[in-house]
Formats: C-alpha cells, sequence, structure tokens
C-alpha cells in the first residue's frame, strides 16, 4: 500500500505550438522543459506536435517514429515520466494517441475515445476503446483527451473501496487543444470530475492560433478533489507550472467526505 506521505511532482506545460511543424515544436518544448528539475511527471498538450490538425495521413507517424524517440529521449534527460499525444498510424488507421513515456525507456499508450465530430475528428481517426490506469510511485494516473473531458461516464473513478481496482485511480489528467471560446466549459468541466470523482484533476491546454485560425487561451492547472486550483498557467501565455500533491491530502478528504461510499455501480464498456 502507498505510504501515505508520498509526494507526486507534476509539471504542466502550457505551449503555443506551431502548425503542422513537429520541428519547431521539438524546439519549443525543449526550452520550455530546459528548467524543470525534479518532476515526476511532465504534460504536454494534445497533438503536442503538430497542433490539432485533421491531416492524419500526411503528418501520422509510427510508434518508432521521431516525435515517440523524442518523448522517451525527454523523460530520460529530464528523469520524469513525459507524456501527451500524436497522431499514430497503426494497420491502415489514425489515432489520436497518448503516449505514456518513462525514463526508463518504457512506452504506454491510451488511445482517445471520443472524437470531435464538430470538427472531423471522427472521419479522419479511429476511436479507442480502452482506458489506460498507470502507476507512477504508487499512484494511479489515468490520462485521457480533450473531448473525452466531457463525458463523464467514460472519466468515472470506477472504485475507491477495494473493488474494480484496475478501475480506480487518484489522479484523471486531460491534454487538449481546446478553444477559447469554450473556455468556461474546460474550467468547468475540470472542476466537476475533480469533485465527482474525488481525485486530483490535471489539464493541460495550449495558447495561440492554429492554422484555421481558432485561438486557444490555455487554462492549464491542478486541481485539488475538493475543486479547488492549487496552480495554473496565466491565460494567452506559454509558461510551465510545477506543483507537488500529497497522498494523505487525497485520502484524509476521502475519509472525511465519503460521497464516494454512495455511488452508483455500473461499468463502462
Amino acid at each position: 500500500m502507498i505510504d501515505e506521505e508520498s509526494i507526486l511532482s507534476l509539471c504542466i506545460v502550457q505551449a503555443n505550438l506551431s502548425w503542422e511543424n513537429p520541428s519547431d515544436n521539438y524546439r519549443q518544448l525543449e526550452g520550455l522543459l530546459e528548467p524543470i528539475i525534479g518532476a515526476d511527471l511532465i504534460v504536454l498538450p494534445e497533438m503536442f506536435s503538430t497542433g490539432f490538425t485533421m491531416h492524419a495521413e500526411k503528418f501520422c507517424e509510427p510508434m518508432h517514429g521521431k516525435s515517440v524517440k523524442w518523448l522517451l529521449a525527454m523523460a530520460n534527460s529530464k528523469n520524469a515520466v513525459v507524456t501527451g499525444s500524436l497522431i499514430i498510424e497503426e494497420k491502415g488507421k489514425f489515432f489520436n494517441r497518448l503516449i505514456w513515456a518513462t525514463p526508463e525507456g518504457d512506452i504506454s499508450s491510451y488511445d482517445k475515445k471520443h472524437l470531435f465530430s464538430f470538427a472531423g475528428e471522427d472521419t479522419y481517426f479511429s476511436s479507442g476503446n480502452a482506458r489506460l490506469i498507470v502507476d507512477l510511485k504508487g499512484w494511479n494516473i489515468c490520462p485521457l483527451i480533450c473531448y473525452d473531458l466531457r463525458f463523464p461516464v467514460w472519466s468515472r473513478n470506477q472504485s475507491l473501496d477495494g473493488q474494480f481496482v484496475d478501475s480506480a485511480y487518484d489522479v484523471l489528467l486531460y491534454v487538449a487543444n481546446w478553444p477559447e471560446v469554450r473556455s468556461n466549459a474546460w474550467n468547468t468541466l475540470l472542476e466537476a470530475r475533480a469533485h465527482e470523482n474525488q481525485s486530483f484533476v490535471v489539464g493541460v491546454n495550449r495558447v495561440g492560433l492554429d492554422g484555421n485560425n481558432i485561438a486557444y487561451a490555455g487554462g492549464s492547472c491542478v486541481i485539488s478533489p475538493k475543486g479547488e486550483k492549487m496552480v495554473e498557467v496565466e491565460s494567452h501565455q506559454t509558461g510551465v507550472k510545477t506543483v507537488e500533491i500529497t497522498m494523505k491530502e487525497l485520502k484524509t478528504y476521502r475519509e472525511r467526505f465519503g460521497a464516494w461510499r454512495d455511488k452508483d455501480r455500473f461499468t463502462v464498456g
């Protein structure tokens, strides 16, 4: 069982992604990551190498491609897990795939379940069908992608009481390209996910204009299980913020306010 005194150092990276230009994005992100010391987890935005493009066939990569190798190199350099999503081609299909790269050179992945049909993502990409729960220093972390935030059933913390252990998490994480015009929904839903799942919530978004002239305000933040913002990157600015979260805070809150005990029982297909 994890020590209640366990501390996890989370680093959120808010970037102004260059449209469909992986080389520029590597350089920018390397600059943002350069001063980071002592983080356990570094979180990048959705489609960190290209921005939210639907040109999947042109910018896709295999799992052994340049962007995955770059993630692994960054993880090794910073001695931290580095995660973000990119376009992956596999067996003739394209996925908006989150890569979880460890400093030891291991990789886990999650394919975005809810594809953003409003932008045609469902036309060009294939949907994932399974969540990922990863262990980091004894913490269970569930990484999801952008539009998944709007679907509380998929995001649901399935158990906190020892049942369905593989579906329980301590940190819920979203990487995103979430437009400024819907910033209110971003902030509201992140807070709601923290309240209803009684977990820490991490949201990492981009800033700037993309190639479709869509504006992004950022709003990258870490939220406590009580729904309170612990740290936030300034809107419309590139930047990095680091915060330490403690297992003691999480367990104490869950024990004192046990709403999770009264939750509905169901499984997600």
